[in-house]
């Protein structure tokens, strides 16, 4: 079997960069929030309705048009993106509209699909 070039060779503790980093090292509940939250936006129906919502503030009628989906497995979903805090809603008469929530998740949103656009 070859040997694996990005296999570190040697068995030196570079002790300052691991301690700055434990003292950083956020808890492991966190890390399960943050886990869960990439989960959540790692459904291809989601990031969909998450590009069109980054694009314009948009009811189920108009999302379910242009996802070409039912108005109730769009509901579904944006019931969970909302319970998840990921996207809001306000209420207009009957209509209710949906937004992303706030600007980290637009950010976390543009800067992956910049991510994805620029691999190509």
């Amino acid at each position: 079997m070859g040997r694996n070039e990005f296999t570190c060779d040697c068995n030196i503790i570079h002790q300052k960069a691991v301690d700055e980093v434990l003292q950083k090292m956020p808890t492991e509940n966190t890390f399960n929030h943050l886990a869960d939250l990439f989960k959540l936006i790692g459904d291809t129906t989601r990031c969909r309705i998450l590009f069109a919502l980054d694009n314009d503030e948009m009811c189920v009628c108009d999302l379910a048009n242009v996802l070409n989906m039912t108005k109730s497995s769009i509901s579904h979903q944006l019931a969970v993106l909302r319970r998840s805090g990921v996207v809001r809603c306000r209420k207009s008469g009957k209509e209710v509209y949906y937004t992303l929530d706030d600007e980290h998740i637009v950010k976390l949103f543009e800067i992956g699909l910049e991510h994805i656009n620029h691999r190509g």
